[in-house]
């Protein structure tokens, strides 16, 4: 029986003692706001999964996902930029920028008003709070805001 080259890689890695990633590659990002945010959620599992915990391996590894239309330009600008400095980037800074380039503001707004408007109702309480958490993480909203 032959094997292909990936797959017998792969099971090397097994044989061998090597765990096997638990986190799928997130695969490639082409700048659709959409589908932003669980690309991000992906590829920040996918980073601590891989144990990929310098700066500069981390930002490598987001831009290697980027291609085509505004993903590939933001890719290929940053390259650029990591080309004329030899200083180690700052990831707080890289984050705050990369979402602020790629985040779904919609998004925000949209979970915003659902905070605005939601209610408990018959559900359970645990329910209600994580999700009444994850639209207030969505909002960006602090926590006081987020309960008046």
């Amino acid at each position: 029986m032959s094997v292909a080259p990936a797959a017998a890689a792969t099971i090397e890695n097994v044989q061998a003692g090597v765990p096997k990633s638990m986190v799928l590659d997130p695969g490639w990002f082409d700048g659709d706001r959409s589908k932003f945010e669980d690309w991000w959620r992906g590829i920040r599992l996918f980073l601590k999964s891989n144990r990929v915990t310098g700066t500069d391996d981390k930002i490598t590894a987001i831009l290697a996902c980027l291609r085509g239309g505004v993903a590939g330009i933001y890719a290929q600008k940053k390259l650029n930029e990591f080309d004329e400095e030899n200083d180690t980037q700052d990831w707080d800074e890289f984050v705050k920028e990369f979402k602020t380039i790629f985040s779904d503001k919609s998004k925000a707004a949209d979970a915003e008003w659902k905070i605005e408007t939601f209610k408990q109702g018959k559900r359970n309480t645990a329910d209600f709070m994580i999700e009444f958490e994850a639209l207030a993480m969505k909002a960006d909203t602090d926590e006081l805001h987020a309960i008046f």
